[in-house]
């Protein structure tokens, strides 16, 4: 059997291990990723993680700074592909591009849809409190993430899971997911599934006000606002921005007001508006981050 000849859309590492097993499957003829962007202290230009991998295998590379302008069409037309395969590309194809390929246009979707559609999935399975989530291979069309599935695997979610550990589970479910889908694509196995919009949910792109904590909310509220986004969640002390990185619910019986922090037997503690956080990790402005530990140690210095 002949190897799809296949153009890859991606951008950050998450889309690495697929791009890695299309380039086993299949003849990747060009890698379509995000303009490099500037980082770091010195906004030095960076490349992306996809483009890092395509350079190390010599395989094409389009960085389009907007994939609908006609003249990035132009591009793509000049790499006749049976597929088109999609992983967190970060730009809306049209439907130009999607009826380029003769088996259309497959995306990797980090959820179980047609549940958490949109941009950030992986982070609001987590804030959400869910137990379970997964990846989905959909044909992709105009809308988003609405396409017919395909395949779906699931991945469970632990209470104290926190993102770096979904997203990694995820990455490789992902991978051999897409895997199975370009195998049974070859066989003719697939039957495509329409989703159900009554049962779907957005997850929308985060924003720098999403991790702003409420004290107020229950404890269990907040510890999944700051797993789900790892170094996003923030508070202010003493007028200072804080991130916090990690917590753990606090299991004893204790009396603490919401928004009050305390230190008890090593623990950094803060009140909520049901029960109480211990602090495992943070950071503040301009520093590195920390145990909480050593807060308490100074605390008594």
């Amino acid at each position: 059997m002949e190897k799809l000849r296949v153009i890859f859309m991606g951008t950050p590492e998450f889309a690495v291990p697929c791009l890695k097993i299309l380039n086993e499957l299949t003849e990747i003829i060009c890698v379509v990723t995000q303009p490099d962007r500037p980082k770091g202290r010195g906004q030095k230009l960076l490349p992306s993680p996809v483009k890092i991998f395509a350079e190390e295998n010599n395989l094409p590379i389009l960085q389009p700074q907007k994939i609908k302008l006609p003249e990035s069409v132009a591009q793509l037309k000049n790499f006749p592909a049976d597929l088109i395969v999609v992983v967190a590309f970060g730009q809306i194809l049209s439907q130009e591009i999607l009826d380029l390929p003769k088996f259309g246009c497959i995306n990797v979707h980090a959820s179980l849809l047609p549940k958490y559609r949109g941009a950030a999935p992986i982070e609001w399975c987590l804030i959400n409190g869910e137990a379970l989530t997964g990846v989905t291979t959909m044909q992709m069309d105009e809308g988003l993430d609405t396409g017919d599935m395909l395949l779906k695997t699931e991945v469970e979610i632990s209470d104290e899971m926190i993102l770096p550990e979904l997203r990694e589970k995820l990455m490789t479910a992902g991978a051999d997911l897409l895997a199975e889908t370009i195998k049974k694509l070859q066989r003719g196995e697939l039957h495509p599934v329409k989703q159900n919009d009554a049962l779907s949910n957005y997850a929308p792109m985060l924003k720098k006000d999403t991790g702003l904590i409420d004290w107020n909310k229950p404890a269990r509220e907040i510890h999944n606002l700051v797993r789900g986004l790892y170094g996003g969640a923030f508070t202010f002390i003493n007028e200072q921005k804080i991130k916090i990185w990690r917590t753990k619910i606090f299991p004893d019986a204790l009396e603490i007001d919401a928004g009050k922090f305390k230190f008890v037997d090593k623990k950094f503690l803060v009140g909520t508006g049901d029960g109480v956080l211990e602090i495992l990790e943070l950071q503040g402005a301009g520093g590195k981050k920390i145990d909480a530990e050593i807060l308490s140690t100074q605390s008594r210095d």
